[in-house]
């Protein structure tokens, strides 16, 4: 569970970052959470972007996503959702303290 400050650190760090995929109108597929998945454990914070066709709603599939891959959602804004999870094999990101 995150922080109000370690929340606002990764939404820091996640303004300048640009989406690194699209869900379209088949919503959050098992392929697309596998790739999802790999992100997650190589780049730690992802941006990832909702399609206008896809109809669903950032926050609310934001955190069918993290609790789907055990990650945490940190923002929604517009179409647009970022989700953290630690990295097991190869930590990069360094959250403040509690």
């Amino acid at each position: 569970m995150l922080t109000g400050k370690q929340r606002s650190y990764l939404k820091g760090l996640a303004n300048t970052e640009k989406p690194i995929t699209q869900i379209g109108k088949s919503g959050l597929t098992e392929s697309f959470l596998e790739q999802l998945d790999l992100a997650l454990e190589s780049r730690e914070l992802v941006k990832i972007s909702l399609l206008e066709t896809s109809l669903l709603d950032a926050k609310e599939t934001a955190n069918e996503a993290a609790g789907l891959l055990k990650a945490e959602f940190v923002q929604a804004i517009g179409n647009r959702f970022v989700l953290y999870r630690k990295s097991k094999k190869n930590p990069k990101i360094e959250l403040p303290r509690r």
